[in-house]
C-alpha cells in the first residue's frame, strides 16, 4: 500500500501551530522564530516531508528547473552538450529535467507540453529530425519562457541558436579529401528539409565546384544517418557502376556503418574508398581504421547555451529574437580518409 505524502497540515498537528506558520518557517520569515523555524524544520525531516514543487513554482513564479530537449540521447555530442548546460545551470541553483523527442515530431511536441505544464524557467532544444513546423515552439515564446536551440535549430522561430558553422564544415572536408586525390566524393547526408544538413549539403555542392569536380546526384543520399541507414546507403553506393573513391557522412554512426559494408566486401579503406564522419563519437578513434571527423566542441556550445539562458531569464525587458551564435568546426583527422602519407 502506498504511504500517503506528508503535507504541511501534518506538520503543524504534530507542533499545534497554524498551517501558515509551518510555510512561512519552512520558506525562513523573518517574522517567525529561530526556535520554531528548527522546531519545524525537524518535524520535517522526520516525517520525510517533500515540498510540493509545482505548487511553489506557481507561487513564486519561479521553478528552477530548466527543461531540455534532445533528439537521441545515446548521442556522445547530445549527451556531452547536456552533461556541460546542466553542470553550468546547477551552479545558479537550476535543475534540468531532460526529455527526449527520438527524433520524432510527435514526441517532441509532447515533451515540450509536459515541460510546460511542469512550470519550467526556461526550454532548451534540439530539432528531432521530423519537425518542419515549429508551432510548439511558438507557443513558448508566447508564454514568455526563454527558449534557447542548440545544433538544430531554424531562422523562422526567431530566437538564440548556438551551434557550429555547418556550411563551413563541409568545406574542411571536401578540401581534405581533394588534398589526398579524391575526385568522386559521396555524401550520406541528412534531411535537407533540416536546416544543419541543409547547410552541410550546400557546403559540399559549393566545394565540389570549387575544386571543378562535377555534381553527381547518385553521390548524394539523404538519411536519418543511423547506423543501418550508413549500411543502406554505402549498399547503394556500391551498385553504381563507378565506385566513390570518398564517403563523407555527415554523422559518426552513418560513417561506422559505411565502414563495416566496404570492409564487409574486401574494400580498404582508405585506399580504395577514404572515408570521413562527424560528430568525433567515442568509438570513432578506437576501432581499425580510426575514422576522420569534424569535431563539434560539444561542452563549448553547453556553456554558451547555459549563459544565454541565464542572460535571458535575468532580463525582465527581454523580446526573443534571432541570435546566432556559430562557432567554426574542426576536422580531426584520422587512418580511414589518409590516402596520402
Amino acid at each position: 500500500m502506498m504511504q500517503k505524502k506528508t503535507t504541511i497540515k501534518d506538520i503543524a498537528n504534530v507542533l499545534k501551530i497554524t498551517p501558515s506558520a509551518v510555510s512561512r518557517a519552512l520558506h525562513n520569515h523573518p517574522r517567525i522564530s529561530d526556535k520554531t523555524k528548527k522546531a519545524v524544520k525537524k518535524v520535517a525531516l522526520e516525517l520525510n516531508y517533500q515540498p510540493n514543487q509545482l505548487a511553489s513554482a506557481l507561487r513564486s513564479g519561479r521553478s528552477n528547473l530548466v527543461g531540455i530537449v534532445v533528439p537521441r540521447t545515446n548521442s556522445y555530442f547530445f549527451s556531452s552538450v547536456v552533461e556541460s548546460i546542466e553542470e553550468e545551470l546547477n551552479k545558479e541553483g537550476y535543475n534540468v529535467i531532460i526529455t527526449q523527442s527520438n527524433e520524432s515530431y510527435d514526441k517532441e511536441c509532447r515533451n515540450i507540453e509536459a515541460l510546460l505544464q511542469t512550470q519550467v524557467d526556461g526550454i532548451i532544444a534540439s530539432l528531432a529530425n521530423e519537425t518542419i513546423i515549429f508551432d510548439h515552439y511558438e507557443r513558448i515564446k508566447e508564454k514568455g519562457i526563454p527558449l534557447i536551440l542548440y545544433d538544430r535549430g531554424e531562422n523562422d522561430i526567431g530566437v538564440d541558436y548556438i551551434g557550429i558553422d555547418d556550411y563551413q564544415s563541409s568545406h574542411i572536408v571536401v578540401d581534405h579529401l581533394v588534398a589526398q586525390g579524391c575526385k568522386r566524393i559521396a555524401h550520406i547526408a541528412g534531411y535537407s528539409h533540416t536546416r544543419i544538413y541543409k547547410n552541410r549539403i550546400r557546403g559540399y555542392i559549393d566545394a565540389l565546384l570549387k575544386h571543378n569536380i562535377p555534381i553527381v546526384d547518385s553521390l548524394l543520399l539523404e538519411s536519418n544517418l543511423t547506423l543501418k541507414d550508413g549500411r543502406a546507403k554505402t549498399k547503394q553506393l556500391l551498385e553504381l557502376p563507378k565506385l566513390p573513391d570518398a564517403i563523407y557522412a555527415s554523422g559518426d554512426y552513418a560513417a561506422l556503418g559505411a565502414l563495416q559494408v566496404l570492409q564487409e566486401n574486401g574494400i580498404r579503406v582508405p585506399q580504395d574508398v577514404a572515408l570521413v564522419g562527424f560528430s568525433d563519437e567515442p568509438f570513432t578513434s578506437l576501432i581499425s581504421p580510426a575514422i576522420s571527423t569534424v569535431y563539434q566542441h560539444n561542452n563549448k556550445i553547453g556553456k554558451l547555451v547555459a549563459q544565454q539562458f541565464l542572460l535571458r531569464i535575468k532580463d525582465k525587458n527581454w523580446k526573443p529574437k534571432l541570435n546566432k551564435i556559430i562557432l567554426d568546426a574542426e576536422l580531426i583527422v584520422r587512418e580511414s580518409s589518409k590516402k596520402k602519407k
